[in-house]
């Protein structure tokens, strides 16, 4: 086998798409998991030292998860227009495959820093839920600002993957 041979068996538009897939699911996966850890250490020390606040601490721990969410649906959006999930998996061109990847993109990218980037605006929450509890209103809302770049990023790849 030659290594033309090698890289034309690994390249196939089925396993770009497949890579895309895996993008879009594994690096918001790996900003959520970041972003709800940091908050958790904050709404730890929080708890342990008024426990009528974790409800309200679990909000914003919970906020940086969602972009995971929007991979992982992506990322199932992709394998299920591919067929695999049907059992009639198409064989895809290495342009579309490629087309995917691209789509798969910008939930990947945003996803991963914006869940990082929300954790720490939550984790500033967390400060100002100690203090001021009444305004937890606004540390959520605050937080939940970062998130509007994650739903346009799962947007553009969402519409990508549809309209493939």
């Amino acid at each position: 086998m030659t290594f033309s041979d090698m890289l034309s068996t690994i390249f196939t538009g089925n396993n770009i798409a497949l890579f895309g897939a895996a993008l879009a699911a594994i690096l918001p996966g790996m900003g959520s998991a970041k972003g709800v850890g940091m908050v958790g250490e904050a709404a730890a020390g929080l708890v342990s030292e008024d426990p009528s606040k974790f409800g309200k601490a679990l909000i914003l721990q919970a906020l940086p998860g969602t972009q995971g969410i929007y991979g992982l649906i992506t990322a199932f959006l992709i394998i299920f227009n591919m067929g695999i999930l049907s059992g009639n998996v198409a064989a895809l061109t290495v342009a579309q495959g490629t087309y995917y990847m691209a789509a798969a993109l910008p939930i990947a990218i945003v996803g991963y820093f914006s869940a990082v980037k929300q954790a720490r605006v939550a984790t500033a929450g967390i400060s100002l839920l100690a203090k001021r509890p009444k305004e937890v209103g606004k540390a959520i809302t605050s937080s939940a600002l970062v998130e509007t770049y994650a739903i346009f990023a799962v947007l553009v790849s969402l519409l990508m993957v549809l309209f493939a």
